[in-house]
């Protein structure tokens, strides 16, 4: 380290890609580093898998797709010639499958990170895909050592980035990353890199993907935290962002001196033997380390006027850094954006450009109505009121109201005829049963079967705006108000869902959703008189047994030991037991809590397990 040398800058690039478009993704992170280089940057970092989209699932099996990734890595590596170090995420092939970093330099491959730490639990199946890296990269840039990482790699104390630290004498760790969304994940995330990074005396860019894929929301929360433990640069929430931070070797260097931690941590020769060391201040030689890629890559280059190529950039010909401020979002601002951006992703990634929904005068589909619109625009939303005999004429009103404070399209379709139409249709088979659940489904049937008409004849996705807590106890018809392409509450209780509704009121320009919505009973209105508290223990005492029971795996027991009505506990776990079915058919929407139903939780249809309750005489096995 030269103690006169410029501050190495690193710039974050907190892109927002497409699972498997491999030539878009290609293309933006070339935009990206080209503004990186405007900025004098000498390494741009990328998050985990940028070029192939994360999760790339089953594509990875298909031999034309790792070619094509091949070949976007090559021509990325071609553009980027006269411009910084980048690393840049993608999927390795050698003898077997890996999740890597590629490090770019002067049109090469100069070097492949392969992450070793693969989760496989949650949302997660990396062990599906990939096989394990072996060894720990450091990378040698204008005299500062730096090791690279792969997301998981940095939750473990041990591993690839303590061998970088301890035994290859890493200044700062680079991880790439591409960690999902759920309540409290951000600041779960800045206290990890705050331990590590004083448990270690290093600094850590960790660079986070944004957007929306599928049931995953990434949500960006880029950060730069020094071997101190102060955050030095934050990326913006739930979007895309280019951020810089001006590392400092001599000042660094004095304020580590001064951590005691780190120099007192053992370092065995076989963590000594796994570092691979690449110098990139060295002129270009060939290939690759190890042989793994080929070095020289067909490509133009970018060149940018007044700044030198990667670590050469002269000081004076450095533009200063601009003034930042990142706004941190907490609670529902947090949630409430998680949901906008998986609703938008979703959409504009699939080709999709008009929503359609239900419009009932509820809640649920108050929220979902004002998720659409902020998320794609009133213009592209419509809203359908599909009266029934028990529809409420305060329930029509108050549709009308959110249509109108939203701007969004409003439509209305009765359904009372069709209704008694498909009654006339049964009533031989029918006969004089009683009125039941068969004919309060077969209304929110006939409601889903004209949505998805209107998005078939017009165009566009029906969004189905059931939540959490229904879809966890069945309390929703397969085929009626389960239908629909998207399902913004599909992680959202019930409890949580007035809340937000609280919060998007309070947005400037006054409240969109009435107080008449929040205040009025929960009710699907398919029977006279009727409630959702008939069916269900109240949203008050549901969720928390839901949250304790389907997110924590908490004992049945256990939940009736601290208090939660057994009666309640019995009724639910009873229900979330027999509903899996339902859930299996349920369309696709965003995971925000810690455990969401699909993906996330994954129960079998057929089982002959019932958990005893307390009281219930049940068996346990």
């Amino acid at each position: 380290m030269d103690p006169a040398a410029a501050p190495l800058r690193i710039a974050v690039a907190q892109v927002n890609v497409t699972v498997g478009d491999l030539e878009g993704n290609a293309r933006k992170l070339a935009r990206f580093a080209a503004d990186a280089a405007q900025t004098g940057a000498d390494l741009v970092v990328f998050p985990e898998l940028a070029l192939t989209g994360y999760p790339p699932e089953d594509l990875v099996f298909r031999p034309a797709f790792l070619d094509a990734t091949r070949h976007w890595l090559g021509w990325l590596a071609g553009e980027l010639a006269a411009g910084p170090v980048a690393l840049v995420g993608f999927v390795h092939r050698d003898r077997d499958l890996y999740n890597a970093a590629a490090v770019l330099q002067g049109g090469q491959i100069k070097a492949v990170a392969c992450k070793r730490f693969l989760p496989n639990y949650g949302v997660f199946d990396e062990k599906r895909y990939f096989a394990p890296g072996r060894r720990a990269l450091v990378l040698h840039l204008r005299g500062v050592a730096l090791g690279v990482s792969i997301c998981e790699d940095l939750w473990y104390p041990h591993g690839p980035i303590r061998e970088q630290a301890l035994a290859g004498g890493a200044e700062i760790l680079l991880n790439l990353s591409a960690s999902p969304y759920h309540m409290g994940k951000p600041r779960e995330r800045e206290g990890l890199l705050i331990t590590r990074a004083t448990d270690l005396g290093v600094a850590i860019v960790y660079a986070n993907l944004v957007g929306g894929q599928d049931e995953l929301v990434f949500d960006g929360h880029s950060l730069v935290v020094d071997a101190g433990g102060q955050v030095a640069a934050r990326g913006r929430p739930f979007a895309e962002d280019l951020f810089f931070w001006d590392y400092d070797p001599a000042a660094a260097a004095v304020a580590r001196w001064h951590e005691p931690r780190y120099r007192h941590m053992p370092v065995t020769p076989e963590e000594a033997a796994q570092v691979e060391h690449v110098d990139l201040d060295e002129p270009a030689a060939g290939g690759g380390p190890g042989g793994r890629l080929p070095g020289p890559v067909a490509g133009p280059g970018v060149a940018v006027p007044g700044v030198a190529g990667p670590g050469t950039a002269p000081e004076a010909s450095r533009p200063p850094l601009p003034p930042r401020q990142v706004e941190v979002l907490e609670g529902e601002a947090e949630v409430y954006a998680a949901l906008v951006l998986a609703l938008r992703d979703y959409f504009e990634k699939n080709g999709f450009r008009r929503a359609w929904l239900g419009l009932s005068g509820g809640i649920d589909s108050a929220l979902v109505a004002c998720l659409a619109a902020d998320a794609l625009g009133p213009r592209q939303v419509t809203g359908v009121r599909m009266p029934s005999p028990f529809t409420s004429a305060a329930s029509l009103d108050d549709a009308e109201a959110v249509a109108r404070n939203l701007g969004i399209g409003l439509e209305t379709i009765p359904i009372g005829e069709i209704f008694g139409a498909f009654r006339q249709a049964l009533a031989p088979l029918f006969g004089d049963r009683p009125f039941d659940v068969a004919e309060e489904n077969l209304q929110a049937r006939i409601r889903g079967t004209l949505l998805m008409a209107l998005a078939n004849k017009f165009g566009g996705l029906v969004l189905a705006t059931g939540n959490k807590s229904e879809l966890a106890t069945g309390y929703a018809t397969l085929y009626g108000d389960m239908a629909g392409g998207f399902a913004p509450l599909k992680d959202v209780p019930k409890t949580l869902v007035y809340r937000l509704a609280a919060y998007r009121n309070g947005w400037p320009g006054g409240p969109v959703i009435p107080r008449s919505v929040l205040e009025k009973a929960p009710t699907a209105e398919l029977r006279p008189g009727q409630k959702d508290e008939d069916s269900l223990p109240p949203y008050a005492v549901l969720d928390p047994i839901l949250e304790a029971y389907v997110e924590r795996d908490l004992p049945a027991a256990a939940l009736v030991a601290r208090g939660l009505p057994a009666e309640a506990v019995r009724r639910t776990v009873h229900l979330v037991a027999t509903s899996e079915y339902k859930r299996r058919q349920a369309a696709p929407g965003p995971k925000i809590t810690a455990r969401a139903f699909g993906r996330d939780r994954r129960y079998p249809i057929t089982s002959g397990y019932r958990e005893a309750v307390p009281g219930d005489g049940g068996s346990a096995g």
